[in-house]
């Protein structure tokens, strides 16, 4: 069973910023690669972020790279993600997930990252 709390969410101006906190727990979670994604209105889930298992090795989507930072904690179960500069196109709904395989953001699918928690909402006004 793999439990996951998203946490962090808010309403922010265009280049605010945000700390989006994931908790872990029912598995290893030094085992796991971490995924965020995201979802804005009535449009398709999309991959923003992935940190492998040790934290050595990161990608991140076009449309947030050098403005969006994830990271983990595996002492603690806990994955971050760091969001800076942001936009209005970065509002939706942000989930964290995650793979016993390690997936770029080429292959980084609801399908490859099959483990979701339940959201947290990011608002980003203009």
């Amino acid at each position: 069973q793999v439990q996951l709390v998203e946490s962090g969410g808010g309403l922010v101006q265009a280049g605010g910023s945000l700390r989006l906190s994931c908790a872990a727990s029912g598995h290893t979670f030094s085992s796991y690669h971490m995924a965020w994604f995201r979802q804005a209105p009535g449009k398709e889930r999309e991959f923003v972020a992935v940190i492998n298992w040790s934290g050595g090795n990161t990608d991140y989507a076009d449309s947030v790279k050098d403005r969006f930072t994830i990271s983990r904690d595996n002492a603690k179960n806990m994955v971050y993600l760091q969001m800076d500069s942001l936009k209005p196109e970065d509002t939706g709904v942000y989930y964290c997930a995650t793979s016993l395989t390690y997936y770029s953001r080429t292959y980084a699918s609801s399908t490859t990252y099959p483990h979701w928690g339940q959201g947290t909402q990011v608002t980003v006004s203009p």
